[in-house]
């Protein structure tokens, strides 16, 4: 009795010890729900008691600075407009000759933005996607008269300087429509491609590459940091990486995905730098935390964060459970790899898509796995032929028809590929309950295809463990047999 009431307390024990990291998941897990609603609150504050409201649809005049790179459009320019209170989204005529930093009078009626309904059907919460932005009231329509320049932060300023005369340069010896995507690739100038060409990158699943993932971030600050590994030392090497990549994000605008992927190779090359090995899930937990604190809006509202970070956390979570039990072939070119990370981050990403775009691409791994060994070559030879376009025409012009081919290719495959019928498919609308459960349901499946992974080959150890342990002893028993021997034993019986 006394070792059945031991056995029975020992078990209740053990069990409350293994329950006891879950209930520990469990109340971080509310917790920072808890903190997340809590931040989400105090950061709507600023949007509350602006001398504006009492303005709304009225006309009015208003004077402010522009405090992001002006977003120019085929017909028109979005600004970001800092008034003494608040942030406004002015649209005015493309002709505008607005620059960051510049303080302009607004002439246009007040109003606030309202949500509409995209050609698939589904409602495109605006008023969210501008409150992640810092905004909440817009003048479209307006008339612009440019008061004050350069009046903005001066680091930011002569970077977009460099980056106009960049793209300059470029146009000079890349025609289009190459020079629109190379400028997308290295830039994330997507108004520069045109909406066919937009379609055509949407319906075969390769939009991402031109609105600077975190896969042209990595190739960019791959390149610079092979360029400083040729005569700077490593520590002097990783401050100029850092210094790059936060140049590099300031030129092509602090997106949200742009802002992920800085953060978590800052940290690489921090870890680098300290020789701590590097953990790159928590990287991007920790990078998804910051973001999240500083902007709890992009969690709810900003689909560019959504979709890139689930995107990475698929990259981390699936490849390498294909890895592990699917892939046995040999990886030529590279080609496994980016049909793994293809398929691993569209499944990553596919409720996200189906709930807020409506329409997925069934050819996009394999548009991928053409396209993507290209664009580092293309992004590279683009890259050259802007920089050498400063000193020589000439030979910018030759490396400029080398990125031309690289370039058209990608485009001639999205566009053959955009025409197969069912290329895309629109799915019916659903709430976002909806993705809550897919989400679920892929994580059970994930688990428990991890735990299966993880007994076969605990089986297959234990298998492997007895099946020496067996030899080991046959041989340990002929030993002492053969230690026991007569010298000279006698032949076998049928020699007799």
């Amino acid at each position: 009795m006394a070792d059945g009431g031991k056995f029975g307390f020992g078990g209740v024990w053990r069990s409350g010890a293994a329950s006891a990291p879950g209930l520990l998941l469990v109340s971080l897990c509310f917790t920072f729900i808890a903190l997340g609603i809590l931040r989400t609150e105090i950061a709507t504050w600023k949007f509350d008691d602006s001398p504006l409201s009492a303005q709304l649809e009225q006309k009015v005049e208003l004077q402010g600075k522009v405090i992001q790179e002006p977003d120019y459009r085929e017909k028109s320019v979005h600004l970001y407009v800092e008034t003494a209170n608040d942030v406004v989204l002015v649209t005015a005529d493309r002709l505008s000759n607005v620059n960051y930093g510049d303080i302009i009078s607004v002439a246009g009626k007040l109003t606030k933005p309202e949500e509409f309904t995209t050609e698939l059907g589904r409602t495109f919460n605006y008023p969210g996607y501008l409150m992640a932005r810092g905004v909440q009231y817009k003048i479209s329509f307006a008339t612009v008269a440019v008061l004050e320049t350069r009046q903005g932060n001066p680091i930011v300023a002569a970077l977009l300087d460099v980056k106009r005369l960049f793209i300059t340069s470029l146009e000079q010896v890349i025609f289009e429509p190459q020079v629109g995507l190379g400028e997308g690739l290295l830039l994330g100038v997507k108004s520069s491609l045109g909406e066919d060409i937009e379609e055509n990158f949407r319906r075969t699943g390769i939009i991402h590459i031109v609105v600077l993932s975190g896969y042209n971030v990595m190739l960019v600050v791959a390149f610079f940091m092979l360029l400083f590994s040729f005569f700077l030392p490593l520590r002097v090497r990783i401050i100029a990486g850092i210094i790059s990549i936060a140049a590099f994000a300031l030129i092509v605008g602090l997106s949200a995905t742009v802002v992920r992927a800085s953060i978590m190779v800052s940290l690489v090359l921090i870890a680098q730098a300290s020789g701590r090995r590097y953990d790159v899930l928590r990287g991007l937990l920790f990078a998804g935390m910051v973001m999240i604190f500083v902007n709890p809006f992009l969690l709810l509202y900003d689909i560019g964060f959504q979709l890139s970070f689930m995107a990475t956390l698929g990259l981390l979570l699936i490849v390498p459970q294909f890895e592990v039990s699917l892939v046995k072939t040999s990886n030529l070119w590279g080609i496994r790899d980016f049909f793994l990370a293809t398929v691993a981050t569209q499944i990553a990403v596919l409720p996200l898509l189906m709930f807020h775009i409506g329409q997925v691409s069934l050819i996009s791994v394999v548009v991928n796995v053409l396209v993507l060994p290209l664009v580092p070559v293309a992004m590279l030879l683009t890259f050259i032929s802007g920089l050498v376009g400063f000193f020589s025409g000439q030979l910018a012009g030759l490396i400029g028809y080398l990125a031309s081919i690289s370039l058209n290719y990608i485009l001639m495959v999205a566009d053959w590929f955009a025409h197969v019928p069912l290329a895309a498919v629109t799915v019916p609308q659903f709430s976002a309950l909806g993705v809550l459960v897919m989400y679920g349901l892929m994580a059970v499946g994930l688990v428990i295809w991890r735990n299966k992974k993880i007994t076969a080959v605990s089986l297959s150890a234990r298998s492997l463990n007895l099946s020496d342990w067996v030899i080991e002893e046959e041989v340990e028993k002929a030993g002492q047999s053969q230690k026991h021997r007569p010298t000279n034993p006698e032949p076998p019986i049928f020699f007799r």
